[in-house]
């Protein structure tokens, strides 16, 4: 029988499972329909070695409920970072890293034939050029190991840069990984080379770090690399609603990749990218995506480029609309009140979050932001939070002021007093 191992080798799986189970805490074993009930268990045997004391059990009628349970202002390092540190390997993987680098540190650089006839004669193994040609370029790609072409032979070296030189030869470095490590995007980056070099951060915590984005950092690099190189992307999108109804196919996208957008309340990322199919710009949540994969390079994307900065100073955050291209947009004002003597505060603030809108002085205590958006839904969420100061509501669609009207008036009958005076 077939035991539990530390080990993983798909990486998405893991991510899902931990996101589904131990971020929202919503999900119970018999909810567990992938697989079979031992892989649930294999999982959260796997989580709970990471996770520590930051486990929390929730028993109820449906039954126990298991999920990371984490202050993240208390806390130097994030524990989600664990994930990344366990990977599978084989025993040639273990041979090679100790082998190659012990041939290699005398600083002088070899052609593959000549590794692979010391390592048999030296060492007495026995490896395919192929599997030690593959392990060499998944060094290069690392940077621990040069490649460099003497005639027509390549020739490998180990890299002279490491992280203790940089941090003995500059003042305050470490200090800067310390911080790094805990920040929003790759901060493994950081707490991977903290490991390295057996420090721990005991400066900086971050009262809110939205830690649960770090399991999407995996999908990033591929994403940047593909805006760098003007490539398509293909990846499958998932979202909560379908996997609860049972669909666990996802949805297939083939897009030209644009910008990665994060918010600022949340923390939650998004793609912002280009649908050949539809003619249209969309956003995918970075956590309802899997496996990105480069495609084939975009011979017209610094048109589609254009396109797109013409469309984004028209999103008020991260929602296209229907609008295909460069589409009309939803011209809307919204005035607000404000004591210029007494709240200086709020006018700050109007300037501060404008985004892509416009701010003006238009009467006695009377400010008004004019917008020419995509999606005035999202303009309307954000002004709710005005709630009491807003004094009148122009443009946009009719749908989006009466459901302004009636969420007012439901507040009304709630918290007005009149029907429940007696509540306080």
């Amino acid at each position: 029988m077939a035991g539990f191992s530390e080990l993983i080798k798909n990486f998405d799986k893991t991510r899902d499972y931990v996101r589904d189970f131990f971020i929202y805490g919503c999900k119970v074993r018999s909810d567990f329909d992938r697989k079979s009930v031992r892989t649930y268990g294999d999982e959260k045997r796997r989580v709970e070695s990471w996770m520590g004391d930051y486990m929390r059990y929730d028993d109820s009628v449906r039954g126990r409920s298991v999920s990371i349970s984490v202050d993240s202002g208390h806390i130097p390092e994030n524990p989600l970072y664990n994930a990344y540190y366990s990977k599978s390997f084989t025993d040639n993987d273990i041979k090679l890293h100790f082998l190659l680098t012990d041939i290699l540190q005398d600083g002088k650089s070899r052609t593959l034939r000549e590794l692979n006839d010391t390592l048999n004669s030296e060492y007495e193994q026995l490896f395919d050029d192929q599997t030690v040609r593959n392990k060499l370029r998944e060094y290069v790609d690392e940077g621990m190991i040069i490649a460099e072409k003497q005639g027509k032979t390549l020739c490998y070296s180990l890299s002279s840069d490491t992280a203790d030189d940089f941090i003995n030869s500059f003042r305050g470095l470490d200090d800067a990984l310390k911080f790094f490590s805990e920040t929003q995007h790759f901060g493994i980056i950081g707490n991977s080379i903290l490991k390295m070099r057996r420090l721990k951060n005991d400066l900086f915590f971050i009262k809110h770090n939205y830690i649960i984005h770090t399991l999407e950092d995996i999908l990033i690099p591929d994403i940047l690399s593909a805006m760098d190189e003007k490539r398509c992307v293909c990846f499958r999108t998932f979202s909560a609603k379908r996997l609860k109804e049972g669909d666990l196919s996802g949805t297939e996208n083939n897009v030209i990749p644009m910008q990665i957008l994060v918010s600022v309340q949340t923390g939650r990322r998004y793609l912002a990218a280009y649908i050949p199919g539809l003619k249209r710009f969309s956003a995918f949540r970075l956590d309802y995506m899997k496996t990105v994969k480069k495609g084939d390079i975009c011979e017209n994307y610094d048109a589609v480029r254009a396109k797109f900065s013409r469309n984004i100073s028209h999103c008020f955050g991260v929602s296209f609309g229907m609008r295909k291209e460069t589409g009309t947009v939803t011209p809307m004002k919204i005035t607000f009140f404000a004591d210029e003597e007494k709240e200086g505060y709020i006018i700050e603030r109007l300037e501060r979050e404008k985004r892509c809108c416009s701010v003006e002085k238009t009467g006695e205590h009377l400010y008004t932001l004019t917008a020419d958006v995509f999606d005035p839904n999202e303009l309307m969420h954000w002004a709710k939070t005005f709630i009491g100061r807003i004094a009148r509501i122009e443009g946009g669609t009719d749908t989006v002021r009466q459901r302004f009207y009636n969420d007012v008036s439901r507040m009304q009958k709630m918290y007005g007093g009149d029907e429940d005076e007696h509540i306080q």
